[in-house]
């Protein structure tokens, strides 16, 4: 076992250092280009998700149900603790970086979402479903690599949708209230099976009521303490700049390093946590009941819009003014503690709320990436998978929370970068079709 996840481990250090993140910055760029920046109707792409709702049809999503499903499955630890992780590692500079790959990731989302529109399906019922699967087999006509992309899309859905999620849960609920994992585990799944068994309609209902108000709530936390620290805020943003482009005439942070060193950081975080180029995206979107591909993609954007270029900047920010208003604060701090320690200032039991947030965060993404791993199994084995996937997701939540997990996140990684390159290649073998 241990020989397997050094292999493991060794494969995604050299995947993940370098051509993976060449390959989605080359992609991202090469969309923003061929589109001529459609990050630029941002504000209408925004204005587009809040329009009201009509009925979706069907048991289908709503417009604004598929962004809330989106942003169920990517907001999480990773703009809390994976920030603090790429300032302690890369020094604040990556938190430009990382800000940077979600500007440029919205044109790779745009396109994703348009393609999963364009091609997908409508079961008997009436209920749609899409993704990379879906454009594999209606937009190149391959369905043998659109079997594997759904196969790695469950095998995932089992890994970062599920079993980490549940282990930070079940971590948080531990080292913030001494709550035993076994219990929090057990009431993840209870609570995590009772929503996802009523099927995509009733997931999307509960992202749509709860998603948008966590966020706002972190948020606005987000904002108290930056207020708290006003002063710091200009410095902070210097410090990020001059950081992010001479990281060798200033010391990598916590960590010290290099421009390559602080860019690898923030890019691989900014990456990770809006999934554009991984193409998870797509399958939400295409559950829409939305009949114009460009609309349903603007407003899928806009998940990358708030995820990264929002929330990650949000938290970076209140790490690095942090660390120069409280220096004292970072003596002994570890690499995934530095969002916490901001936190411990905050006028209301800040490591409290911090740690309810990061729960409820992983509630959501555990809720968000069950349809995701649904919709995979739909796609492999029809509608008579569907109850044993959602009986083993549910067990797999338990498992997840009280499980020594090494060898789960190295596969996930493993398996996350797998699944970039059938995303991707159909990208660039449809890019024609894609519009504004």
């Amino acid at each position: 076992m241990q020989s397997i996840l050094s292999i493991l481990r060794n494969v995604n250090t050299f995947l993940w250092s370098g051509p993976l993140l060449f390959l989605l910055m080359g992609t991202h760029l090469y969309f923003t280009m061929k589109l001529h920046f459609p990050q630029k109707k941002i504000f209408y792409a925004i204005r587009l998700s809040l329009l009201p709702d009509k009925e979706a049809k069907n048991g289908s999503l709503s417009a604004f149900g598929a962004l809330a499903t989106t942003l169920a499955a990517t907001l999480g630890t990773g703009n809390i603790v994976g920030v603090s992780t790429a300032v302690a590692l890369g020094g604040p500079g990556a938190i430009f970086w990382c800000w940077i790959t979600g500007i440029l990731g919205m044109a790779t989302a745009y396109s994703e979402c348009y393609l999963s529109v364009l091609f997908k399906s409508r079961t008997r019922e009436g209920l749609c479903l899409g993704g990379p699967m879906y454009v594999w087999e209606n937009g190149l006509h391959n369905k043998s690599i659109g079997k594997l992309y759904a196969a790695l899309t469950l095998l995932a859905a089992f890994g970062v949708g599920c079993s980490t999620q549940a282990n930070a849960l079940s971590s948080t609920a531990y080292t913030s209230f001494r709550i035993s994992p076994h219990l929090s585990g057990f009431l993840a799944a209870l609570l995590t099976g009772f929503i996802i068994v009523g099927g995509i309609k009733t997931i999307g209902n509960v992202c749509t009521k709860f998603v948008p108000f966590l966020a706002l709530l972190y948020m606005a936390s987000c904002f108290i303490l930056l207020f708290l620290n006003r002063d710091a805020i200009l410095p902070a943003i210097e410090l990020i700049l001059l950081h992010a482009l001479a990281p060798n005439s200033i010391g990598g942070g916590l960590a010290g390093g290099s421009l390559i060193l602080t860019a690898r950081y923030g890019i691989a975080r900014g990456l990770f946590t809006n999934e554009a180029g991984i193409g998870t995206a797509a399958i939400a979107a295409a559950a829409s009941d939305s009949v114009s591909p460009a609309k349903q993609a603007y407003v899928s954007m806009t998940a990358v819009f708030w995820d990264t270029v929002v929330m990650c900047l949000l938290s970076g920010l209140v790490i690095v003014t942090n660390m120069l208003k409280h220096p004292e604060s970072l003596a002994g701090v570890n690499d995934g503690a530095l969002t916490d320690m901001a936190f411990r200032y905050l006028p209301f039991a800040g490591q409290e709320f911090l740690s309810l947030c990061l729960i409820a965060f992983a509630i959501t993404t555990l809720i968000g990436w069950s349809y995701l791993g649904e919709s995979a199994t739909t796609y492999l084995s029809g509608s008579k998978g569907i109850f044993a996937y959602k009986v083993a997701y549910i067990v797999m939540i338990y498992v997840g929370a009280v499980m020594p997990l090494n060898i789960v996140w190295e596969c996930t990684d493993f398996i996350n970068a797998l699944m970039i390159f059938p995303s991707i290649t159909a990208l660039f073998l449809l890019r024609k079709h894609i519009r504004e």
